[in-house]
């Protein structure tokens, strides 16, 4: 996956920009690139652009190698196998979205998600579920469960029990939290449930409303300014929440331990290198990734009410308990909401994504009627339709061939769509209809028709009137032939070619060689006295490296760390060139002490194929491309407008 989206990159940056008349600067088997195209190319790819020759040169290089793997996966059929295709199509999709939209209705829709961002709403709910295509039956015995339970609420019932109760809530985290879901702002909850978060009142109870999951009643009980966005850093002592009481008990006497040593005045940068858990911020004091109102980043509630409960930059908090663990926070800067200007890009890319869409499409379908002239026969041609339709129609028996009319339904531009184009469609689409009377189910399957076909027919136009689009599905086309023209030709086959990587390997043995090696026990003490202890301990012989460690933290765990293995001596910088094959006395470098037992030094050396086999298949793989390139540049014509080429800049 992460090879295709470089590929894909690559591709996006490689893209056709619109057609223009202007100079040639080169042909791949007589297709041109123009001299505006390129220069836009040039520009994508480089912050700082250098138009001399020897900058040019190599960029052109660089460009003909992807042409080449473009024009060869093309010449082999790439272009034709059938999921490629369903893939390509798949992007088309994707990429037609933002033209297929009502921009001022989706412009009034961005404006509101962003004032809805300043306000962070906290309701509890109750959910009923029912599937969306559902039978009329079902659908209403779930929305009368629904108004049974709110009746009872009205009554006075509590909802928190009435939720968490049986026959109650079907969300099940309603059993622990009686339907709290806490505090939200735009875009975290589905939009039919935003909508009536934002537009219920504190302490009401909204009526039963629909969304995907089913039926809902909703009551607000707070609403607070957002709470803007908070950069943290954290340390962390990891415990799982099913973890033995001795383990957490652990766990919590080192943290209170840390925390201890931070009152104390001592350096929570330093300490979090030493002792926090976390892999991915341990070596960056504990920072973690900006947080809260018009982030996507999102903590546990309890991290993010105690970050958010530091009043200074700087402030620590006491030791908290989460699901991953005990954690210290620190507050490093707070800011407020951003401005919409600063969210503005975001919060379009969020409103395209989710139920808000279907608002603006449906407004641009009534505007496109009207600009290709849009006339109906609707009444008239679905008349045999209700007639010919009933309740076999659900179980897919509706045969489309069985119409004997072709009655014209409406006219788009020159384009005239009939009852068979209706008929197929209900003969492909049965699974979508909800059981219902024959004449709702034609009524409801055609209004979902109508509007596929529309912007059907204004896909299809979209590469004429956008250029831009047309160079975006350009760009998608080579990547994705390229990802896997290289998956055959470079990657997949060198992973493939085993006698092909140990050739490899014999031939370069050179490259892959170990560097000097310690076969070593190590312990790692912060203060002088733990190292003796330890020094001690492994002197006896009768402990191994581990209950060593643990007798030293038996009254705290940050006396002492310990690793054991083979080690290249360069990647342990603490080391030094005196070590013997024994149980070495303490040393120090810089704050910090070691006690080494070398078990064995393994001279610098060749490395056996199975130890060296990524670096192999990497470099097997380099090896491969430059071959196959050359054969690409033999197959394929390319030719270069120099004077065009270096006259960009000009």
């Amino acid at each position: 996956m992460m090879k295709r989206m470089i590929v894909l990159t690559f591709a996006m940056t490689f893209g056709l920009a619109s057609a223009q008349e202007d100079q040639v600067i080169m042909t791949v088997d007589g297709e041109p690139v123009v001299k505006s195209e390129f220069l836009q190319i040039y520009l994508k790819n480089n912050d700082a652009p250098r138009y001399d020759k020897e900058a040019l040169d190599e960029y052109m290089d660089l460009f003909v190698k992807f042409k080449l793997k473009v024009a060869e996966a093309e010449a082999l059929g790439y272009d034709t196998i059938p999921k490629l295709v369903r893939e390509l199509n798949g992007y088309r999709e994707q990429l037609a979205l933002p033209y297929l939209i009502d921009s001022t209705k989706n412009d009034e829709l961005i404006q509101e998600a962003y004032e809805r961002m300043k306000t962070e709403v906290r309701a509890s709910h109750i959910l009923i579920r029912v599937e969306s295509n559902a039978s009329p039956e079902d659908t209403l015995t779930a929305y009368n469960r629904l108004v049974a339970l709110k009746g009872r609420i009205d009554k006075g019932e509590d909802f928190a029990s009435v939720a968490r109760g049986k026959m109650g809530s079907e969300d099940p985290s309603a059993v622990k939290n009686g339907g709290d879901l806490g505090y939200f702002t735009a875009f975290q909850m589905v939009y039919p449930f935003e909508e009536k978060a934002y537009n219920t009142n504190v302490g009401e109870i909204s009526e039963p409303f629909r969304t995907r999951f089913g039926y809902h009643i909703l009551k607000v009980t707070d609403k607070r300014d957002a709470r803007g966005t908070i950069d943290a850093a954290h340390l962390m002592i990891s415990v799982k929440e099913d973890e033995d009481e001795k383990n957490i008990s652990i766990a919590k006497a080192k943290i209170d331990e840390i925390y201890g040593l931070l009152k104390n005045g001592e350096n929570f940068e330093e300490l979090t290198k030493k002792y926090s858990d976390d892999p991915s911020t341990s070596d960056k004091g504990g920072v973690l990734p900006s947080f809260g109102t018009g982030t996507t980043t999102r903590m546990v509630p309890e991290f993010e009410n105690a970050a958010f409960s530091l009043k200074n930059n700087g402030d620590i908090s006491e030791p908290i308990k989460t699901q991953y663990g005990y954690h210290i926070i620190k507050r490093i800067a707070w800011k407020p909401l951003d401005s919409f200007e600063v969210l503005e890009r975001q919060i379009t890319s969020k409103v395209a994504k989710d139920e808000r869409s279907k608002q603006t499409q449906n407004s641009f379908v009534q505007k496109l009627k009207v600009e290709y002239g849009f006339t109906t026969n609707k009444k008239e041609a679905l008349t045999w339709f209700y007639e010919n339709i009933d309740s076999t129609y659900h179980y897919g028996k509706f045969d489309p061939n069985s119409i004997n009319t072709n009655l014209e339904v409406f006219k788009l531009g020159d384009q005239i769509f009939t009852q068979q184009d209706f008929a197929d469609y209900l003969s492909k689409n049965f699974r979508s209809a909800r059981m219902d009377h024959p004449k709702v189910v034609v009524d409801n399957q055609y209004v979902r028709w109508e509007k596929k076909t529309i912007l059907d027919f204004e896909k299809s136009k979209l590469a004429a009137k956008y250029p831009a689009f047309k160079a975006l599905i350009n760009e998608y086309h080579d990547g994705i032939l390229l990802y896997e023209v290289m998956s055959d030709k470079v990657w997949n086959k060198a992973m493939k070619d085993t006698s092909g990587l140990k050739q490899y390997h014999a031939n370069n043995k050179d490259n892959y060689v170990w560097q000097k090696r310690y076969n070593l026990e190590l312990i790692e003490a912060y203060n002088k006295s733990d190292a003796k202890k330890a020094f001690k301990l492994m002197k006896k012989g009768k402990m191994d490296i581990t209950k060593v460690a643990q007798e030293l933290n038996s009254e705290s765990q940050l006396k002492v760390k310990y690793k054991q293995g083979k080690f290249e001596t360069t990647n342990l910088s603490y080391l030094h060139d005196d070590l013997k094959v024994k149980l070495n006395k303490p040393y120090q470098k810089e704050d910090k002490f070691y006690i080494v037992r070398i078990k064995d030094i393994l001279e610098a050396g060749p490395k056996e194929f199975k130890e060296a086999k990524g670096a192999i298949t990497s470099d097997y793989q380099d090896f491969l491309e430059k071959e196959w390139l050359q054969e690409l540049r033999a197959k394929h014509s390319v030719e270069i407008n120099y004077d065009a080429l270096y006259s960009l800049g000009q």
